[in-house]
């Protein structure tokens, strides 16, 4: 009995060859192959020493698969995800879960009918920050939670859109980089349940947006609000912050704010500030700097998948989790279009 969990990584663009490189780093996994039709895939294959598939259907078929790893194109989530789940296995979705509400929720359901674990690769919540503020939340160190911030601002060089759908419509900050910003905020104050969001590509003039900011309503009546740019200089975004990504630029600033009760969180910096002694904005407030944990979080995604496959652990983002963070940018980007306030599906 194989004493490694054989993990299969459909799709071996930059993000497919970082799930590789993740599942060679740790010893409880094993990469069982490489599935991708292109020329690339087959050299990536070759030089893991892996076996190659064009198509996941004979890979799932041939067999020696535990679970599987779809970093393919958006749009192929859905029959992806579908077939795994159809073969038994479990399958880790990249984000987004789908390239609709529909897909996402056939998806989910299919998982939860089948007892097949659905995960989704919002990789951000195994960071062990995240986890920290997590259990500060639910610890109740914070108290109720009121209110979040999340400030996503960077600079997209004028390369960058020399591809031109990336100058199109759908392929903008709000569906590439703000996924997971929402994610963490539902993660911190729970499901969004309205979102009020304004839009504008008044400094590039392309079909896509520059700029955004938006409002949500949460469940549990916290009001949170996001503030995007990718045409700003500025150190204030989670990719600069966390250092999570030797790609940008680490600096010492923050990018999210966690209001409560009884304390706020600064994050990823971990300062928690509160009145010592009597709760009063005229008495001193002081920040508590806690413990930094870092590891790579791709790292730690592999491992919890393989937890998952091999004992059933519960998904840390499980395709529900996936299929509200979409439900929620969808609600952004419809909101942002027709300047109206958006409510989410209850049935989420």
């Amino acid at each position: 009995m194989t004493t490694t969990t054989r993990i299969a990584v459909a799709g071996a663009g930059l993000i497919g060859k970082r799930h590789i490189d993740a599942i060679l780093a740790v010893r409880a996994a094993e990469l069982a192959c490489v599935i991708d039709p292109s020329d690339a895939g087959r050299i990536v294959a070759a030089q893991t020493g892996a076996p190659h598939f064009t198509d996941l259907e004979s890979a799932l078929r041939r067999g020696g698969i535990d679970g599987v790893i779809l970093a393919t194109p958006n749009q192929r989530h859905a029959e992806g995800a579908l077939m795994c789940i159809d073969a038994g296995c479990p399958v880790l979705v990249e984000k987004p879960l789908a390239s609709s509400i529909d897909d996402a929720r056939a998806i989910v359901a299919a998982g939860e009918a089948a007892g097949v674990a659905v995960l989704v690769g919002h990789h951000r919540r195994h960071n062990p920050i995240i986890a920290k503020a997590r259990d500060l939340i639910a610890e109740g160190a914070l108290g109720r939670i009121v209110s979040v911030q999340a400030t996503t601002w960077f600079y997209k060089p004028e390369d960058y859109f020399e591809t031109g759908w990336r100058r199109k419509a759908g392929a903008g900050p709000i569906f590439i980089n703000l996924i997971h910003d929402i994610d963490l905020m539902q993660h911190f104050a729970g499901p969004a349940t309205e979102v009020h969001a304004m839009q504008s590509s008044a400094v590039r003039g392309f079909e896509v947006e520059d700029t955004a900011v938006i409002i949500l309503r949460f469940g549990s009546g916290a009001l949170g609000t996001m503030n995007l740019s990718d045409t700003v200089p500025a150190p204030w975004s989670w990719e600069l912050t966390a250092g999570e990504n030797h790609a940008y630029p680490a600096t010492t600033e923050t990018a999210y704010w966690i209001g409560g009760t009884k304390a706020s969180l600064a994050v990823p910096n971990l300062a928690l500030w509160s009145h010592p002694d009597v709760q009063s904005w005229w008495s001193p407030i002081t920040a508590t700097n806690l413990p930094l944990e870092t590891s790579d979080p791709l790292l730690r995604q592999i491992v919890h998948f393989c937890d998952v496959i091999r004992h059933g652990a519960a998904p840390v983002v499980s395709g529900r989790d996936g299929l509200a963070a979409l439900a929620a940018i969808e609600a952004v980007k419809r909101s942002a279009d027709t300047g109206t306030p958006v409510r989410l599906d209850a049935e989420l």
